[in-house]
């Protein structure tokens, strides 16, 4: 029973929806059952999963991070015009990367934890700003060819495995960020964001310094559009049209995946599970003949049954938690989400026991 209960939940319905949709269209596409097909499927995914990790770590902190897309364009067009035929320039453009894609992640923390500013504004003033500098850049038109050795980071991988026969780089890449990022969210960091979304001004009265936690989650989402961008370089060449829309995609998959967009619950897992959902809903529409056009208005389909029946659920669930007081010595049992935000008060008084102690 409980298992039923955690199969029709939020976080646990993308799973069996994800199941139904890979059944649907390996039914209509029996070719698609291959090892070798599922492979490919998940080097599709990967750009996009890696986004959604980042912005999971942003929205269960309470903001938004609407930069992301345009950061990816932005980082594209840095790898092609920079790297350019000369393979020696890989590295130290890569590090250039990285370096860009954390400033840009601590301008719209700090932008929004110190000076207030909404996240939804901060960020999409950055989206715009970065945009801007791309368009005058290249003018619009594709610019740079990257060298094949940077290309091969988003297009190569290992060849002749048994049974899968080819295994990309991109699956790694996505493997090795998703298992940091539950790395992360085990670590006092990933706790207190959390307990940040749930409860700011307790966390803030606690001695958390809550400015510099909420900054570095900016910092990741930021992080992980750069690992995006180049993926994407890849496979998808330089053109400023690369990455346009990646933040929508990337806050879908999150919502899909049951993290409350208030902040304060969420499974990182789920969420990188929704973008895979995305990814096969599309290809089952793609495969149905139902036209690309249509795959905005199904995403705010998605997004608003996704906030409806999470928050549909959460009621629920608290009209109906347990109305008797709990037998002495036992504790009562917490409903769905609650074990999140439940590190609150210790983890807010190690912040408070560090600042102490520093």
């Amino acid at each position: 029973m409980r298992f039923l209960k955690a199969l029709v939940s939020p976080r646990g319905a993308v799973f069996l929806l994800l199941v139904i949709l890979l059944v649907a269209i390996m039914l209509l596409n029996p070719n698609f059952a291959e090892p070798s097909q599922i492979m490919r499927y998940i080097q599709r995914v990967a750009p996009v999963a890696i986004v959604a990790i980042g912005q999971y770590f942003v929205i269960i902190a309470g903001e938004f991070d609407l930069s992301q897309g345009s950061l990816i364009t932005a980082q594209v067009i840095v790898a092609g015009n920079l790297v350019g035929q000369d393979d020696s320039r890989t590295v130290p453009v890569l590090a250039f990367m990285i370096v860009l894609g954390l400033f840009v992640g601590l301008v719209n923390g700090l932008l929004t934890t110190l000076l207030k500013v909404p996240s939804f504004i901060v960020t999409l003033g950055m989206m715009l700003a970065l945009l801007g500098l791309v368009l005058w850049w290249t003018g619009g038109a594709a610019t740079g060819n990257p060298a094949d050795s940077f290309r091969q980071i988003g297009r190569g991988g290992i060849r002749d495995l048994p049974v899968i026969d080819f295994l990309p780089w991109s699956v790694l890449i996505l493997a090795v960020w998703l298992a940091l990022g539950i790395w992360i969210t085990k670590r006092p960091l990933g706790k207190l964001l959390i307990a940040i979304g749930d409860n700011a001004r307790a966390t803030r009265y606690s001695g958390a310094r809550d400015w510099w936690v909420t900054t570095r989650a900016f910092m990741i989402s930021s992080l992980s559009a750069t690992v995006s961008a180049v993926l994407l370089v890849g496979y998808a060449g330089v053109h400023p049209s690369v990455g346009r829309g990646y933040e929508f995609v990337a806050i879908t998959a999150v919502v899909l995946g049951g993290v409350v967009l208030g902040g304060g619950r969420g499974w990182i897992v789920a969420a990188a599970a929704g973008a895979f959902v995305l990814e096969a809903l599309f290809l089952l529409l793609n495969i149905a003949g139902v036209p690309s056009s249509l795959r905005d208005a199904v995403q705010g389909v998605i997004i608003i049954a996704a906030v409806a029946y999470s928050g549909l659920v959460f009621r629920s669930r608290r009209r109906s938690g347990p109305q008797t007081p709990p037998s002495p010595g036992k504790e009562p049992d917490a409903p769905d989400g609650a074990e999140e935000s439940s590190a609150t008060p210790t983890l807010a008084g190690e912040g408070a026991a560090h600042n102490n102690r520093s």
